[in-house]
């Protein structure tokens, strides 16, 4: 009797067990079809002003290096480094002896040259005919003719001889031939005066050589020489720079090229003056397109003249595309990010569907995603993102508003 009622307990137990787990697979997956409850937004039209951000740096209005045009030995140094000048002042000195020595010698010849025509060192020479010694040879050349021409009448009438007459023909004719020696030797004079007056001012320009000027108002960024150093030509002195109008020059991507043109207003800022902004007008583009980097060059001047500001730093320029651009903008919470893929999730018929997005310009929370995806209205997923997956049932409810 005990066997038979412990055999009865055992098939109890065992269809009790059976029941159970028969009835898991069920609540399983209702769990599964289980709608997921989230929140939801609608995707926004906005109108905006579309830009993008560039890289650019800041270069002075000029740059030049001063240097030495004639060799010689430095005397004195005006000014140093991160100096303020004004164009015309004095920044360094050469020595001037040799130099005044050479003028002095050029101008000893000059005078002396003048001086054998009969001219003083500052007369000037307008023609071959205005000098003392043409003026003689013509005098004498005409005496002799006058002379000649009454002799060819007086011997057809036989008052003088035919000696006489052939006398005076002789002696006119080698008075016409000094007045052409004479006027043929001022003319090499005069272009030796020529000469001799370029040396003068070439002997000058030297000697005002050896005061090398600052060419504008600037600063001087680097000093290269020190008193006492002797210079060849041409060498290097001092570095100048011109900060104002600063210049900006940026690198705009060849998507963006057409929206840069002469005249067109930029607004940059930079690590060293935060919270501030600053302005330019575009002067200047490349012609052509950097073939490498598919870029195109722009120069702009900058409007506003500020200490803080100066050449050699990098700043970030925003360049404006569009300045009514319609876009479809969602809030920065409906967006998903795992493995470098950003996505989002749509409503639709009680279901989500995942859409994978580049995101674009953030707005106070709200980021900018492709029209071709995601249309203005749509429900989009702004809580629960974790939990979604393409074609998961959602209870879905309407927040009142997103937050970015």
């Amino acid at each position: 009797m005990n066997l038979r009622f412990g055999g009865w307990l055992l098939v109890w137990v065992s269809l009790i067990a059976c029941s159970r787990n028969s009835s898991r697979p069920q609540e399983d997956s209702a769990k599964t079809n289980e709608p997921v409850e989230i929140q939801f937004v609608l995707a926004e039209s906005r109108q905006v002003e579309r830009a993008i951000f560039v890289t650019g740096s800041l270069n002075p209005a000029e740059t030049v290096t001063a240097s030495s045009e004639v060799s010689g030995r430095v005397s004195n140094i005006r000014v140093d480094f991160g100096q303020e000048v004004r164009k015309g002042d004095v920044l360094a000195e050469l020595d001037k002896q040799e130099f005044e020595f050479q003028l002095e010698r050029s101008q000893a010849a000059l005078a002396q040259t003048m001086a054998r025509i009969g001219l003083e060192p500052n007369q000037e020479v307008l023609s071959v005919d205005s000098t003392p010694a043409i003026r003689e040879a013509t005098a004498q050349y005409e005496n002799a003719k006058f002379k000649y021409e009454s002799a060819s009448k007086l011997v057809e009438t036989g008052d003088i001889s035919r000696e006489r007459y052939i006398e005076l023909e002789k002696a006119c004719n080698a008075r016409q031939a000094a007045l052409d020696a004479t006027r043929n030797e001022l003319l090499t004079q005069l272009a030796l005066i020529r000469a001799l007056r370029a040396e003068v001012k070439l002997a000058q320009k030297h000697l005002d050589d050896s005061v090398i000027r600052a060419p504008f108002d600037g600063a001087v960024s680097e000093r290269l020489v020190s008193p006492g150093q002797y210079l060849r030509e041409n060498a290097p002195v001092l570095t100048l720079v011109k900060t104002h109008p600063m210049r900006l020059r940026l690198e705009v991507p060849e998507s963006a090229a057409g929206a840069v043109n002469i005249g067109t207003s930029l607004s940059f800022h930079t690590d060293a003056a935060p919270g501030s902004e600053f302005h330019a007008l575009v002067r200047e583009l490349n012609p052509a397109m950097n073939a490498k980097s598919r870029s195109l060059t722009a120069e702009a001047r900058l409007i506003d003249t500020d200490p803080r500001l100066r050449p050699g730093m990098f700043v970030q320029v925003r360049l404006v595309l569009e300045r009514d651009a319609r876009i479809v903008m969602v809030p920065k919470t409906a967006l998903s990010s795992v493995a470098g893929l950003t996505k989002l999730f749509i409503l639709a018929n009680g279901r989500v569907s995942e859409k994978r997005i580049p995101p674009g310009q953030e707005f106070d929370g709200w980021i900018e995603v492709p029209s071709d995806r995601v249309h203005p209205g749509d429900r989009v997923a702004i809580s629960g993102l974790a939990a979604l997956v393409e074609g998961v049932p959602v209870r879905a409810i309407p927040a009142k508003r997103a937050k970015g």
